[in-house]
């Protein structure tokens, strides 16, 4: 592979600040692992335990001296500098940090309703979606506490009650629709930053915050990390940040930008790629991956209608995951195949999960009316629903991609994946697992868990099914983030301000910081997917909606 492509695929999509705090004298590849992972890989009893315990828990490759250069973080200084940062007065403890990352978006959650374990995981250490291990080496003597985004950080969501707000629990699967990944990277960012080049206030708080630091792990810092931290840290503020591109606010994700702004396949531009973090319920009827239906597993068709007698296998499944893991956490493409068994795991507890229940009420008449609708407005493209033991199950698939001037939704996504992008994905070693392709379209999704995954269309524009139902009542602006969870409306509660944004109710405290998406935005426009509810009045949109809130 060409240094200038490997350079590519090595470079985070969500938190590519981690050059920062990258350690240059760490050479020589050494992995760290997490004590959890490896305490269910002894002990879970089926493949069901063992695959959420790798969703959630294990870091495929993303703990290392290697991806401490790309993504990983030192997370003891990271932590540290966070709580400095804060407020320099105030005790550095955990219970503090834990507040500033639930503020970004990140969950603690008290359980995780849809485990397949006997007893529940606690989240002390690092929040969900953070995997966090111990990388360590003789020679030299390195011992290092790291964390990497695992795959819960942006697919484990929270739960709502009856009443629509968030509950302590979290459901596997379900798009976290509050985490604001670059809110992260410019908190962490800004905190290290703000270190100056004195180090020992930040030796002085972190022991304070890890009383059992050793002090192997102090010299490793003072050492290797620290002067890494001194000489990028200036390189980055004189380039413009740490960032070259934008996620776009919380719930959404910019893997693509990632790879454009690294590669040069397009010019550089303000970021306008980002896209929905998806739920991942039924991915097993789905031939290919994205959006648009960018990647497909060699020696599938990449289109092809499907159904439940038809499903792809895990482990084909598990060679386009493969791949994200070399964006998403800097896991070098060669390092890849030996760990798709692992991702397998992964998949296969995935394609056995179904969403959550709906909280609130249904009107089964209503919902009877607006299955009849569904059937004849939307099934030929978002697949067919048949009740299977009380539940709504997808049963069939069409996999259909809609071309762009068809579907009228924000072109950003698609101009964004240049002929040379794909081509420098189809020769990476990446390209022996997959295939990546232009579509010029989107493929429209499965909508299994729909409700509980606001904001909508494939860019997040629209914050609730019932604006996304009626085009021209679509808000410009809208909050989104630790919001409460409409009801009736299906998607982020709020109110219509004078100046027609949608905004959170004035007595409402939201559990993370919101951000104010905004369509007026390259990337962000809320038009389209019009006609499907052209010829509905309004009472069979009510009705529609009251059906997709079985799915």
């Amino acid at each position: 592979m060409n240094v200038r492509l490997r350079h590519v695929l090595s470079v985070v999509a969500t938190i590519a600040f981690a050059t920062v705090a990258g350690c240059d004298l760490l050479r020589g590849y050494t992995e760290g692992r997490g004590a959890r992972i490896e305490t269910f890989e002894a002990t879970a009893t089926d493949r069901l335990e063992l695959g959420a315990a790798r969703f959630v828990f294990d870091d495929f490759h993303g703990l290392s001296t290697d991806t401490l250069e790309t993504t990983a973080l030192p997370w003891k200084v990271a932590g540290t500098a966070l709580l400095l940062a804060d407020d320099p007065s105030a005790p550095p403890t955990q219970a503090r940090l834990r507040t500033i990352l639930s503020r970004i978006g990140f969950l603690y959650p008290e359980r995780i309703a849809n485990s397949p374990w006997p007893e529940q995981p606690t989240f002390a250490d690092a929040p969900l979606g953070l995997v966090d291990g111990r990388i360590r080496r003789r020679l030299p003597a390195i011992e290092l506490d790291t964390v990497n985004l695992g795959c819960a950080g942006c697919h484990a969501g929270v739960l709502h009650d009856a009443d629509g707000n968030a509950t302590g629990a979290v459901w596997l699967g379900l798009p976290n629709t509050s985490l604001d990944l670059d809110g992260y990277v410019d908190a962490v960012f800004d905190a290290l930053t703000a270190l100056g080049d004195d180090p020992d206030t930040l030796f002085v708080a972190l022991r304070q915050a890890w009383p059992e630091t050793s002090e192997r792990e102090i010299a490793t810092i003072r050492r290797f990390v620290w002067p890494r931290l001194a000489k990028r840290l200036p390189e980055l503020a004189r380039a413009g940040g740490a960032l070259p591109f934008r996620n776009g606010g919380p719930a959404r994700s910019n893997g693509v930008d990632a790879l454009k702004h690294r590669l040069g396949a397009l010019p550089a531009e303000d970021s306008a790629a980002a896209v929905s973090i998806p739920m991942l319920f039924d991915v097993s009827l789905r031939s290919s991956l994205l959006v648009d239906g960018l990647y497909t597993a060699r020696g599938t068709e990449r289109f092809q209608a499907r159904d439940r007698r038809m499903p792809d296998p895990p482990e084909r499944l598990a060679g386009i995951v493969g791949y994200f893991t070399v964006p998403t956490m800097g896991v070098e493409p060669d390092r890849v195949p030996d760990m798709l068994p692992r991702i397998a795991d992964a998949v296969a507890f995935l394609f056995g999960t179904m969403p959550p229940a709906f909280p609130g009420r249904i009107d089964a008449d209503s919902a009877e009316r607006g299955e009849r609708l569904y059937a004849a407005h939307c099934a030929s493209c978002h697949g067919s629903y048949r009740e299977i033991d009380g539940m709504l199950r997808l049963t069939g698939f069409p996999n259909r991609l809609v071309p762009l001037d068809e579907i009228a939704t924000d072109r950003a996504r698609i101009d964004a994946i240049s002929p040379d992008l794909v081509d420098a994905i189809n020769d990476s070693e990446i390209g022996r697992q997959q295939i990546a392709a232009r579509s010029g379209g989107y493929v429209a999704t499965a909508l299994t868990g729909l409700w509980a995954t606001a904001p909508y269309l494939h860019n997040g524009s629209v914050p609730t099914l019932w604006h996304l139902m009626r085009p021209t009542r679509r808000p410009s602006r809208f909050q989104v983030g630790g919001h409460r969870l409409d009801l009736d409306r299906i998607g982020i509660a709020g109110e219509t301000a004078a100046n027609g944004d949608w905004l959170y109710a004035e007595d409402y405290r939201p559990w993370s910081t919101p951000s104010l998406s905004d369509s007026t935005t390259p990337g962000q426009h809320n038009g389209g997917h019009v006609a499907p509810f052209d010829a509905l009045d309004e009472a069979a949109k009510d009705d529609l909606l009251e059906y997709l809130k079985r799915l």
